[in-house]
């Protein structure tokens, strides 16, 4: 069993980041957001690799550029960032260009599983972490010693999305993304490559009527209950 992983996971908009963040500060480990990686392959992609010209996605080749451009996580001292050839690329990675590619870039097998043996590269490390995604405790780090399904009513997470942009969110700026969601979460949850589906082992918690700090104080407590003291 890995006795020093945390693994969230959960659907769009849910509060996963954040919450990992909020959860690894506390209890010490570092944040290591999985999607930020994919989001890097996926700059690669469109930087380098021919999927801005609208060519079809090539994984060998995507992923032999992002080798060549030093695509890499690096330890910020609480966290991980994405660097691409020496410099950070936060910024970039959360552009809208990436954001409308990143589904397609994510769903190929070859760039999940290098991303997947990246990711447990820093575990083999000796790295206490806190890691976020949507197949963390299924398939990245299936034996993780705490595992969460992290989730909330779609309006909830509609509101949250809005938010996110800087728009107010009426009722049927709600509703409709909510909708968005809804769609979103059906489609994650059918796709072959690494669906959207809780670990058999994971604790569910639904945080529709929980306030942010309740939501991380009920991650910590069950992860101090669950993770071995250290020696």
């Amino acid at each position: 069993m890995l006795e020093r992983i945390v693994a969230i996971d959960g659907p769009s908009a849910s509060g996963k980041s954040s919450t990992a963040r909020a959860v690894a500060e506390q209890l010490g480990f570092a944040h290591l957001d999985s999607g930020a990686l994919y989001r890097g392959v996926t700059l690669v992609a469109l930087r380098d690799a021919g999927a801005e010209s609208g060519e079809p996605l090539d994984p060998n080749r995507i992923l032999l550029a992002a080798e060549r451009r030093g695509l890499a996580l690096h330890f910020d001292g609480r966290g991980f960032s994405v660097y691409l050839a020496g410099e950070p690329v936060d910024a970039a990675i959360r552009s809208a260009p990436v954001t409308a590619t990143v589904s397609s870039v994510s769903a190929l097998p070859e760039v999940r599983e290098w991303v997947n043996e990246r990711l447990r590269g820093l575990a083999r490390a000796g790295q206490s972490l806190v890691v976020d995604g949507r197949d963390i405790g299924t398939v990245v780090f299936p034996d993780a010693a705490v595992k969460v399904f992290l989730t909330a009513a779609p309006r909830v997470r509609a509101g949250r999305r809005l938010a996110q942009r800087g728009e107010a969110g009426d009722p049927r700026q709600v509703a409709r993304e909510a909708a968005v969601l809804a769609a979103r979460d059906e489609a994650d949850s059918q796709r072959a490559v690494a669906p959207l589906r809780r670990a058999e082992d994971a604790v569910v918690l639904d945080g529709t009527d929980l306030t942010f700090d309740q939501q991380v104080a009920r991650i910590v407590a069950l992860a101090r209950a669950r993770l071995p003291r250290e020696r």
